[in-house]
């Protein structure tokens, strides 16, 4: 654990290791507490786009958690990012929440249920029939297809929900076409997390609560990796993986020291 603490650069993932829905998870303000006291450089690097790094700051403020808008990326971010990069002035059909939205429109990304240059699917409450034959329309027309993370579920107070690849699943199935997926484990998302922090991979820390998606965007970014059980992960489901993280723990409140929580 000493190694652990003595990173300079921790990038969390927020579902399942910040919170449960509306729920702050057990240890994450020590933790958070410790990061700002040990004047560690952190970022919460989240595969969800539904909402802006503001309204992620406002969520955890709501919950009693004070965090600098900051030390937010979410996977919106990185494919509004990815998308003007490749094809800058283009539109998109967007399947997905005003956090997506925001972020396409701030890289000068136009919205288009015409003859959009891509369909854009990440996490929303509008996910409906009608907007998903919508998208089959327009990739079968030669709009490309981007999804914004791989998660095919995600964990919310009530349970286990269906996250982004499973609402890209169906466009694929109809259409033939394969997404682009931009949000972890894509070293895109990481490297540009690691601009952010300032630090080189060897002295950074990623924890998550996915093997599929936290812990092979850790490894093959050369970063130490930290599975906590706090989220859709259970200890026996990593032996049927063939990779494994370095550590694995109930959650985040396992790294500061105890003694240091006390004094908090």
């Amino acid at each position: 654990m000493e190694t652990l603490r003595s990173k300079k650069g921790f990038i969390c993932d927020m579902d399942g290791v910040i919170y449960h829905g509306n729920r702050l998870l057990p240890g994450v303000r020590e933790f958070v507490q410790w990061l700002y006291a040990e004047d560690k450089r952190f970022l919460f690097l989240t595969n969800s786009s539904e909402r802006s790094p503001r309204e992620l700051q406002q969520k955890l403020a709501r919950m009693g958690l004070e965090v600098d808008e900051s030390h937010f990326y979410t996977s919106a971010l990185a494919t509004a990012r990815f998308i003007s990069s490749q094809a800058p002035g283009c539109s998109a059909y967007v399947v997905g929440g005003p956090g997506l939205v925001n972020a396409l429109y701030e890289a000068g990304i136009t919205m288009n249920d015409v003859n959009p240059d891509y369909v854009v699917v990440g996490e929303t409450q509008n996910y409906h029939y009608d907007n998903i034959v919508k998208a089959v329309e327009l990739v079968r027309k030669g709009a490309r297809l981007i999804g914004t993370n791989t998660d095919l579920t995600g964990p919310t107070e009530n349970g286990i929900v269906p996250a982004c690849r499973a609402l890209v699943a169906p466009i694929e199935l109809a259409t033939g076409k394969s997404a682009y997926f931009v949000g972890k484990p894509n070293p895109l998302m990481m490297r540009t997390g690691l601009r952010m922090l300032g630090v080189h991979s060897a002295e950074a820390v990623m924890i998550g609560d996915r093997m599929d998606t936290d812990m092979i965007a850790g490894i093959e970014t050369g970063l130490d990796t930290v599975l906590v059980l706090s989220g859709v992960t259970t200890r026996e489901e990593i032996e049927s993986y063939p990779y494994r993280p370095r550590l694995v723990l109930d959650g985040v409140g396992d790294i500061p020291p105890h003694d240091q929580e006390q004094a908090q």
